[in-house]
């Protein structure tokens, strides 16, 4: 079998023409050059080299080894130099899946952030699934999930960002916008402006008003966050964000975010990721970066 060391043998003969230059340069004796090439001749039952003086010369089948040696080293090397860089987290692929609205605007803070400090890693959004976020993980679509909704599994690792606080956005003259929070009842004959997301996984409904047994006068679905802001603004909806959001819309629109109850509605953002994936670097490096991108 031909091994790398023949090949870069073969290459130094070609470049110094002298056995005790060739040597030299690979740190090799002389006697271990020669007797690495006499080992593969033997092997292949063809001569690759002959001196003429005090200089070598390949032969034909020489020749052609050198021909492979030139077209393999360099392969050989630039893959090891990616590989290396993707030891230390300087070169991959890294598919992110978003679930909702609130986590791509999260993103799109942190993203930027990453691909400065990672140059060599690509970066692809998926946003719209045609799964679940999680099948998308487990299917290997994705590699990281943004997620409010941790899920028991195994195979997977759900790395808390950080916390957040869900508020309700009304208009600046809405009646409601002279509470100081929002109570289930309040919400009884509103209409609310909701993302295209299962009731079973909108927090407004498991958190706040399944518990008092309360269901809103109307539900309309949107996926358009500014038709739902417009909407709210007209007093034609409700709608609810992550307080950090909800602030920002503020400033730009006539609306008051209220806390949800006395206490507040609290939720965790999670990065997830494949348990064989908790070594990679540049996973760590996104997820270090986007826990310093507490909003």
């Amino acid at each position: 079998m031909i091994e790398r060391i023949h090949l870069q043998i073969i290459l130094a003969l070609h470049q110094y023409q002298t056995l005790t230059a060739a040597a030299s340069s690979l740190n090799l004796s002389q006697s271990a050059l020669s007797h690495q090439i006499k080992h593969l001749e033997e092997r292949l039952g063809v001569k690759l080299w002959q001196r003429e003086g005090r200089l070598l010369r390949l032969t034909q089948a020489g020749e052609q080894l050198l021909i492979s040696a030139q077209s393999v080293l360099p392969v050989l090397q630039r893959t090891e130099q990616t590989l290396k860089a993707y030891a230390e987290g300087r070169q991959g692929n890294l598919r992110i899946g978003v679930e909702c609205y609130p986590c791509y605007e999260w993103l799109t803070r942190v993203i930027a952030d990453f691909l400065l400090a990672s140059p060599d890693v690509d970066v692809d959004i998926i946003q719209k699934f045609q799964f679940s976020g999680v099948e998308g993980l487990l299917n290997h679509s994705v590699d990281l999930l943004i997620t409010p909704d941790p899920f028991e599994n195994a195979s997977l690792v759900f790395d808390a960002l950080f916390d957040y606080e869900l508020v309700l956005l009304v208009a600046a003259d809405h009646p409601l916008a002279n509470e100081e929070y929002c109570t289930p009842p309040m919400i009884a004959d509103q209409t609310l402006l909701l993302f295209p997301v299962p009731v079973e996984r909108l927090d407004i409904y498991t958190e706040f008003l399944i518990p008092a047994h309360i269901t809103p006068k109307a539900q309309k679905f949107t996926e358009s966050i500014e038709m739902m802001l417009q909407l709210t603004v007209c007093q034609r909806g409700i709608m609810t964000l992550p307080r950090w959001l909800a602030n920002i819309y503020c400033e730009k629109h006539a609306l008051k975010a209220l806390g949800l109850g006395e206490q507040g509605v609290y939720k965790t953002l999670y990065a997830a990721f494949k348990q064989i994936d908790i070594d990679t670097p540049y996973i760590h490096n996104f997820l270090d970066l986007g826990k310093q991108k507490q909003l």
